[in-house]
């Protein structure tokens, strides 16, 4: 999940662990199939998403064109399963031990993508994420449906 913001930031116990001014916002989840060519993909298009606006106000611009900057925190949530009853169910997200070596191998990708380091949150930790979602512009993107 994708959101461009004005600013954004990550806490862990009231402390500030990642912050960006203008820029994306990545919410990443990961399932336990994913692998290397989804982690490309993703960071790929990403980069050259053009959800900035250029002169003429038209988004046409990418995160690099704008030299913004990329948050990437790590959600497992976002594979909520409702299917039974109304508890979610997180059956579908990779348990810890698939899921963080995925999350960090994205960051770097991303950082190689952008050109300059990805700040993140704490993978696992109870973490509180402020952001100003800018236009509102929040994008899904999913390496096993390609568009």
């Amino acid at each position: 999940m994708l959101q461009r913001v004005s600013e954004a930031a990550v806490r862990v116990d009231g402390r500030v662990v990642g912050e960006i001014g203008a820029g994306l916002l990545l919410l990443v989840g990961a399932e336990a199939e994913d692998g290397e060519a989804d982690i490309r993909w993703l960071a790929q298009k990403i980069a050259k998403l053009r959800v900035f606006n250029d002169d003429a106000g038209v988004m046409n611009r990418s995160v690099c064109d704008v030299g913004g900057g990329v948050l990437a925190v790590s959600q497992f949530t976002l594979f909520a399963s409702l299917k039974k009853g109304n508890r979610p169910s997180w059956s579908r997200a990779a348990p810890g031990a698939v899921s963080q070596p995925l999350f960090d191998a994205f960051v770097a990708a991303m950082s190689h993508e952008i050109g300059k380091p990805v700040p993140t949150g704490v993978f696992g930790a109870d973490m509180q994420v402020h952001l100003v979602n800018d236009g509102p512009i929040t994008v899904w993107l999913d390496s096993k449906a390609p568009e």
